[in-house]
C-alpha cells in the first residue's frame, strides 16, 4: 500500500497580515513551539478586528510563555511598530 505525499502548503505573502503576525512573535519564549503558532494567531486575530488590545489578545491566546503576558505584548507591539502598525 503506499501512500500519497501531503499537499505543499503555500507561504502567505511577506506583506500580509499573516506573516507580520507571526514574525511579531518569534523570538518570545514559551513552552513549546505550538504556543507560539498560537499567540501568532491571536495577535493575526486581532490584527484583522482591532477588537480590544493586544495583551488581551495574549491573555486570551492561552500560550504558556516563559515570561510575563505584559514583555511579550511590549516585544509584539515593538515588532508590529516596525511594520508601521501602531497598538493603541
Amino acid at each position: 500500500m503506499t501512500t500519497k505525499a501531503p499537499p505543499a502548503v503555500q507561504e502567505a505573502a511577506p506583506g500580509t497580515l499573516e506573516k507580520i503576525a507571526y514574525a511579531s512573535v518569534t523570538g518570545i519564549a514559551t513552552v513549546e513551539p505550538n504556543d507560539l503558532q498560537r499567540l501568532g494567531y491571536h495577535v493575526w486575530r486581532w490584527l484583522s478586528t482591532k477588537d480590544g488590545t493586544i495583551e488581551q489578545a495574549v491573555v486570551e491566546s492561552g500560550a504558556r510563555l516563559k515570561g510575563s503576558p505584559a514583555e511579550a505584548a511590549a516585544r509584539i507591539a515593538e515588532s508590529l511598530k516596525q511594520h508601521g502598525i501602531t497598538a493603541p
